[in-house]
């Protein structure tokens, strides 16, 4: 009897942290994908959302390009502004934990070929708290 408590015990173990990752993924995609439609819209407001107030923004792997929520506020705020043809196609995404990883082809302009990029984010406590992004300037 014993044997077969420890077995069920330990298969509803196995199936809630199954759950709970579920969950953590879903809620990581959810905000990234929040901020990419947001940015696509040019809507700043929606934009910020998702970042915590002390988000910090890298060029991949550790060159801190900028920190807060105000900062990111008045860089995106001027981009949308300045950038009526800004877009940003996800090529892929990959979701594992608290990471999402997204391959990413932005345009700037129309009349230019579009830009490679990948965007890491960091989530932690339901916010994006750090992204790295990785450019392919050729």
């Amino acid at each position: 009897m014993y044997k077969n408590l420890s077995l069920v015990f330990l298969g509803l173990t196995f199936i809630s942290n199954l759950y709970a990752q579920e969950i953590m993924v879903t809620v990581a995609e959810q905000l990234a994908q929040a901020q990419l439609d947001a940015y696509n819209q040019r809507d700043l407001d929606s934009f910020l959302i998702p970042y915590a107030e002390d988000v910090k923004v890298y060029e991949f792997p550790d060159k801190l390009l900028y920190e807060g929520k105000q900062r990111m506020s008045e860089i995106y705020g001027r981009m949308f502004i300045r950038t009526p043809d800004l877009n940003c196609y996800l090529v892929n995404r990959l979701v594992m934990g608290n990471t999402v990883i997204d391959q990413e082809l932005v345009t700037i302009d129309k009349n230019q070929p579009p830009m490679k990029a990948i965007a890491i984010y960091k989530i932690h406590n339901k916010k994006i708290t750090e992204v790295y992004f990785i450019y392919d300037r050729d």
